[in-house]
């Protein structure tokens, strides 16, 4: 009869064996896509610092072609945007409002016409291009470790693929051997989006090498014109239904993909289409003809275009000017505050003769 201790020690080798059977199986089950390569998930801030951002500050559309909500507050806050938060206190931003108003009469008349708003929102954009220059420094360092002041497409892509979890050391042992990257279809998809992008990046004659300045160009095409002529493509490639580079109002207006399963996003998609038409009708279509070309929306997308800036600042004063007098006094921006900072300073008409 076996003893008590043989058994146990013959109940401890089975569990072994089978506990190893098992691990086998679960390798072996693995699908052999490219888990191999990949370790810890991506961090999102490594990620942000060297992908092109979605949102570009102070440009009137996205890079999806979405509209820029909040462009009004951009172009009239500049990098004091984020100061003006929905719960900040509101005597403190009617403060700040103030001394904004302030800045833009420039002649101290104590209103402000068409021409001073338009040279503040030059001002406040240019802030937004030296914000995204010195940002541009730093991502720059982040895809140059060796410092010479040229990044290749290679270099740039093991920098894109690590910040997304794939192994650096092993992604760039295989590059530099031609070995092939197994790589999950959505990713690739992305790579491929943005080597298109760094082709357009790279000035002439190209070398698939981008300094210092490209790759600003790289992450902000609004600060090139031909990046700026690519991202006019892109949008367009993206809208147009019918494939002759142009757009026509329903398909600029076209929803976005998806069906609308209740009310309240009923209510969005009305707003999106009310919003849409506005913007194509009174502000794209510059003829009026009911078709923007690739020509009048980049006129559109440039955020340096002094002509655009005269009537975002004519629009500006309009939605606040309540007695008509084509300018802005104090007590009309404090009541459309929103609309200019995206809060709502409570009682402005009583507390502004009072800061006075």
């Amino acid at each position: 009869m076996m003893s008590r201790q043989a058994f146990l020690c013959s109940l401890g080798s089975l569990y072994l064996s089978l506990l190893f059977v098992f691990l086998l199986m679960d390798v072996y089950a693995r699908p052999a896509n490219n888990s191999a390569l990949k370790e810890k998930p991506a961090d999102s801030k490594d990620e942000n610092e060297i992908l092109p951002p979605d949102h570009l500050n102070g440009v009137k559309m996205e890079m999806d072609g979405h509209l820029n909500k909040e462009f009004h507050q951009e172009v009239f806050l500049g990098k004091e945007m984020e100061e003006f938060e929905e719960d900040s206190e509101p005597r403190r931003n009617r403060k700040k409002l103030m001394v904004i108003f302030s800045k833009v009469d420039i002649n101290n008349d104590k209103k402000i016409g068409a021409k001073e708003m338009q040279r503040w929102i030059m001002e406040k954009t240019d802030e937004h291009f030296q914000e995204a220059v010195e940002e541009n420094k730093m991502h720059f360092r982040a895809v140059d470790p060796d410092g010479d002041g040229r990044v290749s497409w290679d270099e740039y892509k093991i920098k894109f693929l690590a910040s997304k979890g794939f192994n650096e050391k092993e992604i760039a042992e295989k590059i530099k051997n031609n070995e092939e990257l197994k790589i999950d279809e959505e990713t690739q998809e992305v790579l491929d989006n943005l080597k298109d992008r760094w082709y357009q990046a790279d000035n002439p004659p190209p070398d698939l090498m981008l300094n210092e300045e490209e790759f600003l160009s790289f992450l902000h095409p609004e600060h090139s014109r031909g990046m700026l002529k690519f991202m006019v493509k892109e949008i367009i490639r993206d809208l147009d239904q019918d494939g002759d580079k142009k757009l026509t109002l329903s398909e600029f207006i076209s929803l976005p993909v998806g069906t609308v399963e209740n009310q309240q996003a009923q209510d969005i998609d009305d707003d999106w289409v009310k919003d849409r038409r506005k913007e194509f009708e009174e502000v794209i279509d510059a003829n009026h003809d009911g078709i923007v070309t690739m020509e009048e929306l980049e006129e559109y997308m440039d955020p340096m275009n002094e002509y655009n800036a005269l009537n975002e600042a004519k629009q500006m004063i309009a939605v606040a000017d309540e007695n008509q007098n084509h300018h802005l006094e104090l007590e009309e921006i404090l009541k459309y505050s929103e609309y200019f900072t995206g809060s709502k300073l409570m009682d402005y008409a009583r507390n502004v003769h009072e800061e006075f």
